[in-house]
């Protein structure tokens, strides 16, 4: 099976040269396009939503830590490697809260990075073998309203977990884009939005009806393992704040 990849790096010789290493260190991984700035980057996510984003940290026009919230936002499923300068050490670590795979300093090390893919991959490959009881030939022969039915219930039943659309996909030999384009006809809306709304939901429900529950808690039973990132999208959706919701 291939992952595609996005790679995002403001420098031309390190872009080319990390592109080389990740062809070099798993032929499984496949560069489906590279960015300069985190706008391009971003811009590349909406487009191919790619299993991986490996991005610098610090990058013009937007920089590593917004892209992989924007990313976030809009693709839960997508995992990210963030590589950075020694100087930037404490800064990334902040990128570990928001549930990075990995932390690679430059110039990245060829060993480190073949380790890092290959840890992404057995988490893919556990994943797959998840869905593949689910989702698999059989699935596919079912009409668009019952995959559609299918996934949702599969996302109701899963909201707390990483749910990888990609995986999911492949194991029916389906584009994400054509599993999201049914999913849209039946729900009106994407699989993510889907998920993020229902974990959105679940959240104001524990927050009123859990009074002994904390808000990093709540988090964590919805899908959210930063408290400071759950915080954020609850506000996004819903105007305010965990606590303010809570009253």
């Amino acid at each position: 099976m291939t992952y595609t990849v996005i790679v995002a790096e403001d420098e031309e010789l390190l872009l080319t040269n990390l592109v080389q290493k990740i062809q070099k260190a798993d032929p499984d991984f496949l560069v489906a396009g590279t960015a300069q700035t985190g706008d391009q980057a971003l811009a590349l996510v909406e487009k191919l939503s790619p299993d991986l984003v490996i991005t610098d940290i610090r990058m013009p026009v937007m920089d590593g830590i917004t892209l992989l919230t924007k990313v976030r936002e809009q693709f839960p499923f997508t995992k990210f490697i963030i590589t950075s300068g020694f100087s930037d050490f404490e800064y990334a670590k902040k990128a570990i809260t928001l549930k990075v795979s990995d932390y690679l300093l430059k110039p990245v090390d060829s060993e480190e990075l073949k380790e890092a893919l290959s840890k992404i991959k057995q988490e893919f490959q556990i994943a797959g073998n998840d869905y593949e009881e689910v989702f698999n030939a059989r699935t596919a022969a079912m009409t668009p309203t019952q995959i559609a039915t299918l996934l949702k219930d599969f996302i109701v039943k899963n909201y707390s977990e990483d749910i990888n659309l990609n995986l999911i996909a492949d194991n029916m030999n389906y584009s994400p884009s054509y599993l999201t384009k049914i999913f849209c006809q039946v729900y009106g809306c994407t699989p993510s939005k889907y998920l993020i709304t229902l974990r959105m939901s679940h959240a104001q429900r524990l927050l009123v009806h859990e009074p002994g529950l904390s808000v990093k808690q709540i988090g964590e039973m919805c899908g959210y393992h930063d408290q400071g990132y759950f915080s954020r999208i609850f506000k996004k959706h819903t105007g305010k704040s965990p606590l303010e919701f809570r009253g």
